[in-house]
């Protein structure tokens, strides 16, 4: 196994491409249980159709296989994220970027914010040298390529689909040479060299000095509602359009590129959060005139010196941030030579002509509408964690997803669908699965629970059975052996060779029911964070994103506001459901 930070890529294994018999089997298998008796029969006469000789399924898998056999692709998925990520036409702020909150610290803000810097610019400098070690689980390493879009990233709006601006790419071979990053205050963008242009990098203190000279002496914007960083929430072909715009103007195309190519950006924030549940909404969504929404990463830093990371999904998964994060917040820099004297400090000048202005007010107001009507909640479980769940003899993961099924069935008197996202880095390039919770056994687990006539025993039998059934899928989630991308893969493949609308398999039953989530979580485990958070995905939908750490589970849930009653119903819940489980196995 090589040390170098990149030196494991070209070893790993391949994603598997699974079968067609497979993944309309799981398929059928996963939908099951969230349909009635005549809805899994439709949806099974449309697999059939799909798998008949006629029906175009194995053209398209063979196309498929054809794909991932060219030796310039290192992942039968590789086409399929692009299209994910970079093709969705919403706004990508709440929707898509994700966040964490960082545990606390006595540092002021200055202070606080010229550390993450510094410690941000080290693991940059370190992986130009691909002496960060690449990551290992269980002995094997991990893929490390998508520590390439960390650093002088962003993503480009398009009308039809976005594109990223990166290192490592034919545009921009090699590690990123660019030795600025780009700080936000009041609204307003500012350009600071943190390497010199011999290579070395400047240090803490002299960060710090910058950032108080551009705090104490800065000239911000007069008009807040017209900051260019509102335009990075808008839906991304309107956002084209408008970037267009600036880019017909020299000045403006300019001002655009010391953004875009920065190696990320720093928010300074004026307001001191009241709370944790304040902090986190402000990490999701915030001041979007102080924020630029397309940037692979900004650190977001409050008055108080509270601090967080806003990410964008396109090429950066939580686990390549955790990681990122684990080093940054976790580790002390490495001896360096560096640069003396105080960083380049210049301001990044947009002149937006009176169309632009009230664009970019519009996009302001529609956006704080948007994180209106988005209702959050902050819960926090110090009396159980990951170490609790192996006492007890139990998959921690499993544990927590059980009590999110039974919190949810009393919340809202029903059993809906449920994403959860798994990791899938042993491969080359490996991102991560959809996997969809309910099963069978989850149904039984729940009923079970609440059927006055059942007794503990078959309680804890339903329970154990239903944790067996969620190991066993998530296990198979982990191998690649899952269906929901692969035939999503399939249906664009189909798309692009012409035909003009998808198979029935992706208008029956299953396949829109059981992609439509009720619970949509993902898990971040990190000793150095402690909230993790994204937006809901659909109307009914509740975002559950969880920190489940040894001795504690700090969780943070998001949904539109016309369901936030449910929502906090749920959380209500969801601790009666943990230490009914607890005392269940105790």
């Amino acid at each position: 196994m090589s040390s170098r930070t990149f030196g494991n890529e070209e070893h790993l294994p391949r994603v598997p491409v699974p079968t067609l018999a497979d993944s309309c089997r799981h398929f059928l298998e996963w939908s099951a249980p969230l349909l009635t008796a005549e809805q899994r029969a439709e949806t099974e006469a449309a697999v059939e159709s799909f798998l008949a000789p006629e029906g175009g399924a194995h053209e398209w898998q063979a196309a498929l296989e054809r794909y991932d056999a060219r030796p310039d692709v290192p992942s039968w998925l590789e086409d399929f994220w692009d299209h994910r990520y970079l093709g969705r036409r919403d706004p990508i702020a709440i929707n898509a970027n994700y966040f964490f909150l960082f545990g606390e610290s006595d540092e002021d803000q200055v202070t606080r914010a010229a550390r993450l810097v510094s410690a941000s610019v080290d693991y940059k400098l370190r992986l130009d040298e691909e002496t960060i070690p690449p990551a290992v689980q269980r002995g094997r390493p991990l893929s490390m390529a998508q520590q390439r879009f960390l650093f002088a990233t962003a993503r480009i709006p398009g009308a039809v689909q976005d594109t990223a601006r990166a290192p490592y790419s034919a545009e921009h071979p090699g590690p990123a040479t660019e030795r600025h990053i780009i700080v936000f205050y009041r609204d307003t963008p500012f350009r600071v060299d943190v390497v010199a242009p011999d290579g070395r990098p400047y240090d803490r203190e002299d960060i710090g000095d910058a950032l108080r000279t551009i705090m104490k002496t800065g000239t911000f914007t007069d008009d807040r509602r017209s900051a260019p960083g509102h335009l990075t929430t808008m839906r991304r072909a309107d956002w084209a359009a408008a970037r267009e715009s600036l880019l017909a103007d020299e000045a403006n195309a300019a001002a655009l590129t010391e953004v875009e190519s920065a190696l990320f950006c720093l928010c300074l924030e004026d307001l001191a959060p009241e709370g944790t549940k304040q902090a986190c909404d402000q990490l999701l969504h915030g001041d979007s005139g102080n924020r630029w929404f397309d940037k692979s990463f900004s650190l977001i830093v409050f008055a108080d010196g509270t601090a967080g990371i806003n990410v964008e999904h396109c090429g950066l998964d939580g686990t390549t941030i955790l990681s990122f994060l684990d080093t940054i917040l976790g580790e002390e820099p490495g001896e360096r030579a560096t640069a003396s004297g105080q960083p380049l400090i210049s301001p990044v000048e947009f002149t937006l002509d009176e169309d632009l202005r009230r664009t970019a007010g519009e996009a302001a107001d529609a956006f704080a509408a948007f994180a209106a009507a988005t209702a959050t909640e902050t819960v926090s479980f110090r009396d159980f964690g990951a170490d609790t769940a192996k006492s007890l003899g139990m998959s921690p993961d499993a544990f927590a997803q059980l009590a999110y099924q039974l919190a949810h069935r009393r919340a809202k008197g029903l059993t809906g669908a449920t994403y959860e996202s798994i990791a899938t880095r042993q491969f080359r390039h490996g991102r991560t699965e959809a996997m969809r919770v309910v099963t069978p056994e989850i149904f039984t687990f729940v009923s079970t629970m609440d059927d006055p006539t059942s007794d503990q025993d078959t309680r804890r039998d339903a329970f154990r059975a239903a944790a067996a059934a969620h190991v066993a899928r998530a296990k198979e989630c982990q191998a690649g052996d899952a269906p929901e991308q692969h035939l999503w893969e399939l249906d664009r493949i189909a798309r692009r060779d012409g035909a003009t609308e998808s198979h029935p398999l992706y208008h029956s039953p299953g396949w829109q029911v059981m992609r439509d989530d009720y619970l949509s979580t993902s898990s971040a485990p990190s000793a150095n964070v402690e909230f993790f958070g994204f937006g809901s995905t659909s109307p009914q939908c509740i975002g559950v994103a969880y920190v489940l750490l040894a001795d504690r589970l700090n969780i943070y849930l998001s949904t539109p506001t016309h369901v936030a009653d449910q929502m906090h119903t749920f959380a209500a819940e969801l601790g009666r459901a943990l230490r009914e489980l607890v005392d269940l196995l105790g």
